[in-house]
């Protein structure tokens, strides 16, 4: 059994607390003991940018919103695989996850984050894409307000129709919302039909740190203006 050790501790919405633990080379964020995200296995936050990056590879100047940071693989592999003249906006709701992720004794996200392609802006993202019209090329969001363990009253209203008016409202014509998801999900992909997108659906199967599956598949839904 691995031994994980406490690194920091954070307060989360609605009085939880959220942790990050490392496991030699790997490290986890927890939220009240249960893990919300982990280096182990992290497909599903790659697949996230891989999708937009495969709708925007014939957009000059793509400006991506990112959902949260987490441990920063949606933020790599978007940098990854987006042009140099793109634009990846991170929002996130709490200083100390960017605090960890920028410091450089852990192996995160602090190169990612010098990135000058890179932006961050502090808040929940439902904030953010509330104050914006017609700016975004691609919004990615992993909330999943069914399965995570840490949600806010914006995440929640990002799965309702006013949320997904802001969501449209927020993307340019022809711009694409990518939604995590860790199940099918019939009822959200009607609201999004509903909201004006054009929906399509991808499968992913997780794999596990030593490159095997681990059981299950996620999905992502994906909306396009």
């Amino acid at each position: 059994m691995r031994k994980w050790t406490l690194l920091e501790q954070a307060a989360a919405p609605g009085g939880a607390t959220m942790t990050l633990h490392q496991s030699g080379n790997d490290y986890a964020i927890r939220v009240n003991g249960r893990e919300l995200m982990s280096s182990l296995h992290h497909q599903s936050e790659d697949a996230l940018a891989y999708a937009a990056s495969d709708h925007l590879k014939s957009t000059r100047a793509p400006k991506v919103l990112i959902g949260g940071l987490g441990l920063g693989y949606t933020l790599k592999a978007a940098l990854a695989t987006l042009p140099e003249d793109a634009t990846v906006v991170v929002a996130e709701l709490l200083p100390e996850v960017l605090r960890w992720n920028s410091n450089p004794a852990y192996a995160l996200a602090a190169d990612a984050l010098k990135d000058r392609r890179t932006k961050v802006e502090m808040g929940d993202v439902a904030d953010v894409i509330k104050r914006q019209s017609a700016q975004f090329h691609a919004i990615l969001l992993d909330a999943d307000n069914e399965t995570t363990a840490m949600n806010t009253a914006g995440n929640a209203e990002l799965y309702q129709l006013s949320g997904l008016a802001a969501v449209h409202g927020a993307l340019k014509p022809g711009g694409i919302v990518v939604y995590w998801s860790a199940g099918d999900d019939p009822r959200f992909k009607k609201l999004m039909g509903k909201s004006g997108f054009q929906v399509s659906t991808q499968r992913i199967r997780p794999t596990g740190g030593s490159g095997g599956s681990s059981g299950g598949q996620h999905f992502l839904f994906l909306g396009k203006r």
